[in-house]
């Protein structure tokens, strides 16, 4: 089974782009962020021409999450489930094929200190204790999506002058390091190793991408119950320099479960 995290950033805008990586890649499974529509213009007649059975959360202009899958998507929730958090389209689950798929789209927190810094700190806790109370370390799970935190130094370029740069402080990375004590393992970093490997360059860098000025803020988290059939887990940079892509890319990683 392969399954794949991509932020399009608006899957309108982005749907050519999408739909042409579909149908070149054919993953089984991929956890989407950023869609920015609601539901009900959701464009699913599109990809379901592209052989995708549809879980979508979405709201108007920002945020947004949606499970593609070629097989059933059961037991679908979204969100936290609790009015400790609110319903910001940023989490959908759903189980396919004996895996249950926990998408995230993580706050980016904006700027370091202000109160959308604070807000996706105690996102970042509100969501390890849902994960405590979804499944055990043993179940297979796999957790992706745009986590907006580059996890160490060999994930962003330029770390030394980033050391206050939102996404890449200190705080955050111990916010996702104490949810990845569940158990979970970075897919990727298991068989690749070193900088330079970054699944999101900013547009406002001028020739950020042909200059591979990076981040590498998109993860697939394996759980113990499924690392051990992970067989591959590649960032597929040539969507972003197709006409009109998203400013990330794809990351798909392959499981041999049935």
């Amino acid at each position: 089974m392969t399954i794949a995290t991509f932020n399009v950033n608006s899957v309108r805008a982005r749907l050519p782009v999408l739909t042409e990586w579909l149908k070149s890649v054919e993953p089984d499974v991929v956890a989407l962020q950023e869609t920015k529509v609601e539901d009900d213009k959701f464009p699913r007649e599109e990809l379901q021409a592209c052989g995708y059975q549809l879980a979508v959360h979405g709201q108007q202009k920002y945020n947004g999450v949606a499970l593609l899958s070629r097989r059933p998507i059961e037991d679908v929730a979204m969100g936290f489930g609790d009015p400790e958090f609110p319903e910001d389209c940023r989490i959908i689950r759903g189980r396919i094929g004996g895996v249950l798929v926990i998408n995230t789209y993580v706050p980016n927190g904006s700027s370091v200190g202000s109160e959308k810094y604070a807000y996706k700190l105690r996102w970042f806790e509100r969501f390890g204790r849902l994960v405590t109370d979804l499944a055990r370390p043993d179940d297979k799970v796999v957790w992706l999506g745009d986590m907006n935190v580059a996890p160490t130094d060999d994930d962003v370029f330029e770390p030394e002058n980033k050391e206050r740069s939102v996404c890449f402080t200190a705080e955050e990375k111990a916010a996702l390091e104490a949810v990845k004590s569940w158990g979970w393992t970075d897919a990727f970093r298991l068989f690749t190793q070193g900088s330079g490997h970054y699944s999101y360059w900013e547009f406002v860098i001028p020739n950020g991408f042909k200059r591979n000025l990076g981040w590498r803020i998109d993860h697939i988290y394996a759980s113990p119950g499924l690392v051990g059939s992970c067989r591959a887990c590649v960032i597929d940079k040539e969507p972003r320099s197709w006409e009109r892509p998203s400013d990330h890319t794809p990351v798909l990683a392959e499981f041999a479960v049935s």
